[in-house]
């Protein structure tokens, strides 16, 4: 009897593919640099051969210091053809973090681009790593490079080590394998929408959970790959006109900033954002649909590369009206299409009823979540609960299933014996005319232990607001309790992915 064969599931089969397909289309629009398919998986094939000539075996570390550009997107074709591990470093961290998680990842080489030399060269320094210059080192390493290509031996083998932030401590090691990241890729074409004619701008960045995996799945849809080098409105409103661009990503902070940017104009296309790393609100959710924009909110980690979660919406909503269709927008939603079933547990495991209003924690499991925490056994058990993974959010489920953050467990505001959600308080504050967006963290407290205290951005076109004037919109809403102590106007601080820092105003607000 015939015994047919399988190939092990990799994302960089996918560049392979749509190099034969679409050999002239435009994958990737970087500036004045314009790369068709059949161009990009031709440098990609000869970056696994410079790689080799730099010592890089399947198995080796390579680190990327790089802005989202076409040489961030060879890196993570080129290194898994190479049968090597990619580790992608976020650019805004110190030369000593940096430093800390190349030594720690075990990197032999560094790829950094240009705009951040500096900083790379003390890192290479500090590590004894290979430096290379995105320009005309890294131009030259390819030229006189010939395929050096290895094939995927295990599908459940490392391709990546993706590091998380750090706030609580130092960052930790997150493995991500072929499997995982081939399977997110297509989950997230799916839920996007991607297809050849897709044009998707890359607001996200790129190191971050490898651009929830947008970078392979961008490719295997054959769609082009727009490279926004650094957060700008007024470039992305550009962009977005002239470059036809069908489709991004980001967090909500960004979502703002290009919702609020002086360019902002409702566009003659509909464009499908993807958003996730906080709660939309309604408020910024009905902004963005008047722009001409369709937001879907995804949730995830990176330990679970990227989004697992979606809100799946459903066609008989579309009959609801414009605030309640905003509600059930701003909802994290259910398991992706190659994920488990996202369940909400209590303490001891078990699930908490669907009522829309018992909080309890989220865990997850599926294709899409990590190996574990590199060289950390013991952070990798702490992680687990039973065969599931412990995301430290907590949500309700509601009646159809769908899930509901109310808070990271860490971000819960105890006051008087009373559970306070910061996310139900931020989403009222940002329902106020003048406010741009805005952060409620808990701090000591004599009398009820804890209080909930704002901190708040404006508008630019915000008249004179006062304190008061928050506290009483949050009173007239919510319970007396929930209102804010007191609200500190300021520009709120944010990660590399456009996340609240909360950390940082909770040590401001002690």
């Amino acid at each position: 009897m015939a015994q047919f064969t399988f190939s092990p599931l990799t994302p960089s089969s996918f560049l392979r593919r749509s190099g034969q397909v679409f050999p002239d289309r435009i994958a990737v629009v970087d500036g004045p640099e314009r790369f068709t398919y059949a161009r990009l998986l031709d440098r990609s094939r000869r970056l696994t051969g410079a790689l080799a000539g730099l010592g890089v075996e399947p198995g080796d570390r390579v680190a990327a210091l790089c802005v989202n550009s076409h040489v961030m997107l060879e890196l993570h074709h080129g290194v898994p053809m190479r049968g090597a591990v990619l580790v992608p470093l976020n650019i805004r961290l110190s030369a000593g973090e940096l430093a800390h998680i190349v030594d720690h990842s075990g990197a032999r080489v560094l790829v950094a681009s240009a705009e951040l030399a500096d900083r790379a060269g003390e890192v290479a320094a500090a590590t004894g790593a290979r430096l290379v210059l995105a320009g005309d080192e890294y131009e030259k390493l390819l030229d006189g490079a010939e395929p050096r290509e290895v094939g995927c031996a295990e599908e459940r083998g490392l391709l990546a080590i993706n590091y998380t932030s750090g706030t609580t401590g130092l960052p930790k090691g997150v493995m991500y394998h072929h499997r995982g990241a081939y399977l997110q890729a297509l989950a997230m074409a799916l839920h996007a929408g991607l297809g050849p004619a897709s044009a998707y701008l890359w607001t996200l960045p790129m190191f971050h959970c490898d651009g929830w995996c947008f970078t392979w799945a961008v490719t295997a849809a054959g769609g082009t790959h727009i490279c926004l080098r650094a957060v700008d409105p007024a470039e992305i409103w550009r962009l977005l006109r002239e470059e036809d661009v069908t489709h991004f990503s980001g967090a909500p902070t960004v979502l703002t900033m290009i919702a609020n940017a002086p360019g902002a104009r409702p566009l003659d296309r509909l464009v499908r954002v993807q958003t996730g790393g906080a709660p939309p609100t309604p408020t910024l959710l009905a902004r963005m649909a008047g722009l001409g924009m369709e937001v879907t909110h995804l949730y995830g980690l990176t330990e679970t590369f990227g989004p697992i979660a979606v809100n799946q919406w459903q066609p008989q909503w579309d009959s609801l009206s414009a605030g309640e269709q905003a509600e059930l927008k701003a909802r994290q939603g259910v398991g992706n299409v190659i994920a488990d079933d996202l369940r909400v547990v209590d303490p001891e495991g078990r699930d908490v009823p669907a009522d829309g209003q018992t909080i309890g924690e989220i865990v997850v499991r599926g294709n899409d979540v990590m190996l574990g925490y590199y060289r950390d056994e013991r952070a990798t058990g702490e992680a687990a609960l039973g065969d599931r993974l412990r995301t430290g959010d907590l949500a309700v489920r509601h009646p159809d299933g769908y899930v509901e953050i109310r808070d990271r467990s860490k971000d819960i505001i105890i006051s008087g014996g009373e559970n306070i959600a910061s996310v139900e308080v931020e989403r009222v504050i940002d329902s106020h005319p003048a406010v741009l967006e805005s952060a409620v963290v808990g701090v000591p407290d004599e009398k009820w232990g804890q209080v909930p205290v704002a901190f708040v951005s404006l508008r630019e076109d915000a008249g004179p607001v006062t304190a008061e004037a928050i506290i009483e919109h949050v009173r007239e809403r919510l319970a007396h309790f929930k209102a804010p102590h007191r609200v500190t106007f300021q520009e709120l601080p944010k990660t590399s992915t456009g996340k609240i820092q909360k950390n940082v105003l909770r040590d401001a607000a002690h």
